[in-house]
């Protein structure tokens, strides 16, 4: 009876959904009918670690609109459509995906899009930093896939985050192309639906797809934390994009493109790319933003002072100011690390400075065992615990480290960690989950009963701050850490990325930077 109840609710609710798409406009025009379809993930292939189906938490059908902000029912964009998502997964970055995992997702979005073709366009959202086992350029792949099922007549508006990849195969079959313009990621759903907006005004005016479609490959191969928007010279070359995309007649869209430095792929590098009707508008503004992007190689930078492990905890012990936040950057999941290297973690509680109770407060964000968990949980808060966390996916730095103390906080319902725990040794509050988690907010620490503001240190696995860390931190500083998102690229065993490479070959001469026109989708390559 239980489940006939929710195969009920399920079929009410989904013929709400489909009621709800009505077939015309208020004039009576017919409304276009698009599909809306995307996988992202940031893969690091110098990570051992792998990431499997369930990583992309997949959204089906009327559960993709969830997703956008802009999409729900009493939006505009909402009503000017018959929308029909297919599937939309988004997985915290990792490991390569594997093969299985892939093909799995991507044949569910082929048997999605066949079942309620055809199609006037295509939203495809996409990080553009996917590696698959056993396959290059997955997105190329994937829209080369979509393309057979949905035509060359449909048309497709693509986002994509900035530090994405740009393969040809990937821009000849999208017909718009648009990326984010900020580093960290602030304006992600403004980009989004830039990229809606952009689809509906081609189809809605008959002007279908843009002319010319200019890309410039750009062999500069560059972290997030040394291109952030947030300094120079990011700053500048990001501002000047809005000008030339959003007020040029005969330009649809620019893009610039940072590339993914974490992979070994060909397609591992940054680009330029814009998208009109205006051919030598498009042209030359593709050439004007590389041109301005390789001159400013030389002044690229962290965008925070860094250094080794041991000199920023000597730095944010000395300091006065508190909460000093320390970036474990070589194992930054939100950029595609394991999570699970111990190496900082077991530099930090040998240190006699946080041996003993009264020591500096530190937070320790985190590391993910679920054994300990599991002991955590049966000690009780309060209780004690003894165990050994991490390095389960990750132990070429450093074995799994010994954690002895006090559980301090448990708590339950994250959808990345599952479980949360905080044992308290010596000084050091480590934050132990179940799965690995990002922490970039500070709910993500009160909510586990911690104080980040009050705290002397706090330590992230991260590269640069997200902007509620940003804006609570009284000093900050980034540590070259090891792991699988190393920050000093020349320690990466490099071997299928084009060369030369700046700043890998800092001496190599200037490359060629004319804009390039791709076919459009379905002409010949």
């Amino acid at each position: 009876m239980k489940h006939l109840i929710l195969a009920l609710i399920a079929c009410f609710a989904f013929t709400n959904w489909a009621c709800a798409q009505s077939p015309n406009n208020a004039s009576g025009t017919p409304l276009p009918r698009i599909a809306i379809a995307g996988l992202g993930i940031e893969s690091s292939t110098f990570s051992p670690a792998v990431t499997h189906e369930e990583a992309f938490h997949a959204r089906y059908s009327g559960e993709v609109f969830n997703a956008y902000p802009f999409m729900m029912p009493v939006s505009p964009l909402r009503k000017q459509a018959i929308w029909l998502p297919a599937i939309v997964g988004k997985s915290l970055p990792g490991g390569a995906v594997t093969r299985e995992a892939y093909e799995s997702l991507v044949n569910k979005t082929l048997d999605s899009l066949k079942k309620y073709a055809p199609y006037d366009g295509l939203y495809f959202d996409i990080h553009g930093a996917m590696s698959v086992k056993g396959l290059d350029d997955p997105e190329g792949d994937f829209i080369t896939r979509i393309r057979q099922v949905i035509g060359y007549k449909t048309l497709v508006s693509t986002s994509m985050d900035l530090h994405g990849n740009v393969s040809r195969r990937l821009a000849q079959n999208t017909d718009l192309m648009t990326c984010y313009r900020m580093a960290p990621h602030e304006d992600a759903m403004q980009t989004k639906e830039r990229a809606v907006v952009n689809l509906l005004e081609r189809i809605k005016s008959g002007k279908g797809k843009p002319a010319y479609k200019a890309l410039i490959a750009i062999p500069i191969l560059l972290p997030g934390e040394q291109t952030s928007t947030r300094i120079e010279p990011g700053k500048s070359l990001y501002q000047a994009v809005a000008p030339i995309a959003d007020h040029q007649d005969g330009i649809v869209d620019a893009g610039i493109w940072i590339g993914y430095a974490w992979a070994d792929e060909p397609r591992n590098h940054a680009a330029i790319m814009v998208t009109g009707d205006d051919k030598a508008k498009v042209t030359q503004a593709a050439e004007k933003l590389a041109l301005d992007f390789w001159n400013a190689r030389f002044k690229f930078d962290f965008v925070a002072p860094t250094g080794t492990l041991e000199q920023c905890l000597a730095k944010a012990l000395s300091s006065p100011k508190h909460p000093f936040f320390i970036s474990d950057t070589g194992d930054n999941p939100t950029a595609g690390g394991a999570g699970d290297v111990t190496w900082t973690l077991t530099q930090i509680l040998a240190r006699p400075e946080f041996q003993k109770e009264n020591g500096p407060s530190l937070i320790y964000a985190s590391i993910p065992d679920p054994e300990l968990v599991k002991k955590a949980i049966a000690a009780g808060v309060g209780g004690k615990v003894e165990g050994r966390a991490g390095a389960h996916v990750d132990a070429r730095f450093a074995p799994p480290v010994p954690l002895k103390g006090t559980v301090e906080s448990i708590v339950k319902g994250d959808k990345d960690a599952e479980v949360e725990v905080v044992v308290k040794v010596g000084s050091v509050h480590v934050i132990v989950t179940q799965k690995r988690k990002p922490y970039h907010k500070e709910a993500d620490f009160t909510r586990l009963g911690l104080k980040p503001r009050q705290s002397d240190i706090v330590v992230v696995k991260i590269g640069y701050l997200e902007p509620e860390l940003y804006a609570m931190r009284a000093d900050w500083i980034m540590a070259l850490t090891p792991g699988g998102v190393d920050q000093d690229l020349a320690r990466l065993p490099y071997k299928r990325i084009l060369r030369p490479m700046f700043p890998l070959d800092r001496d190599m001469k200037t490359p060629d930077l004319s804009a390039k026109l791709v076919p459009l989708s379905g002409e010949a390559k």
